[in-house]
């Protein structure tokens, strides 16, 4: 997942199929589960209502977080905190903008890209509020990719368990790529996924074509400067080619950088 590279343990799961059929799963085999100490489902919904989603980052357009161009949203806050992610700021479920999920539909649409992909962070931490928001994308005739550190055996555990509003961000994402990074598992041949037990799941028949786009889309990664001189980079590449090309946009301080990676 972009944006966050979590890398959990040892306890087996076999990878499921996806609700509509379809799926191209782990280039090598079962998923695994979380490990030890690890979040085994989706965090609690917030006392209240979750009425905002706490964004991380959006990107208004990219062609390195799925299929397409697409508008990509990091959100903040991940339960599942696995040794090895590249992203612990954005563990903490404080911080972050947050954002109506009208108005977030809204900036969506606005941009005009062909969908909306939703990382972090962990989206399914914030299922209410973002089911809301690819609802609304949907509706508008794009299609929504929702990366998951968690594996579809436990959010389909969370959906048989009640959890109205997981079910509810399922049912309005279009492709599913569901599992946790794994770092000694490094898929190289896949593109915006970081380890071979990550599973592709199309969880509908709207948009067929994204599947396909798996076996012919490249990795890519991208490099973003502001005006003030910040570096943001999404995307996924090889840390020594990550170290090389910060080194070329960033001296004397590569540190700027926010990685923004799966």
């Amino acid at each position: 997942m972009s944006e966050s590279s979590p890398a959990p343990g040892a306890v087996p799961e076999p990878a499921l199929g996806p609700a509509s059929g379809a799926a191209l799963g782990p280039a090598s085999g079962a998923a695994l589960g979380p490990a030890s100490g690890a979040a085994l489902g989706p965090a609690p919904r917030a006392a209240g209502g979750a009425e905002t989603v706490a964004v991380a980052r959006f990107l208004n357009a990219t062609r390195a977080e799925g299929p397409g161009e697409r508008t990509a949203v990091w959100v903040q806050g991940c339960a599942i905190r696995c040794p090895g992610c590249f992203n612990p700021h954005l563990w903490s479920f404080r911080g972050g903008e947050r954002v109506a999920p009208a108005d977030l539909v809204r900036r969506v649409l606005d941009a005009g890209t062909e969908g909306l992909t939703l990382l972090g962070g962990e989206p399914f931490d914030q299922a209410a509020p973002l089911a809301t928001v690819a609802a609304g994308v949907r509706a508008a005739g794009r299609s929504v990719m929702t990366f998951t550190g968690y594996t579809r055996a436990q959010l389909d555990r969370a959906v048989d368990a009640g959890r109205d509003d997981v079910a509810a961000l399922l049912a309005t994402t279009d492709l599913l790529v569901a599992g946790p990074f794994l770092a000694d598992r490094l898929d190289t041949r896949r593109p915006w996924v970081g380890s071979t037990n990550q599973e592709f799941v199309l969880l509908g028949d709207r948009f067929p074509d994204l599947l396909d786009a798996v076996s012919r889309s490249p990795d890519r990664v991208e490099v973003t400067v502001d005006a003030a001189g910040g570096i943001a980079v999404n995307g996924w590449a090889e840390a020594d080619a990550l170290d090389e090309l910060l080194a070329s946009v960033a001296r004397p301080q590569p540190r700027r950088a926010s990685f923004e990676r799966r």
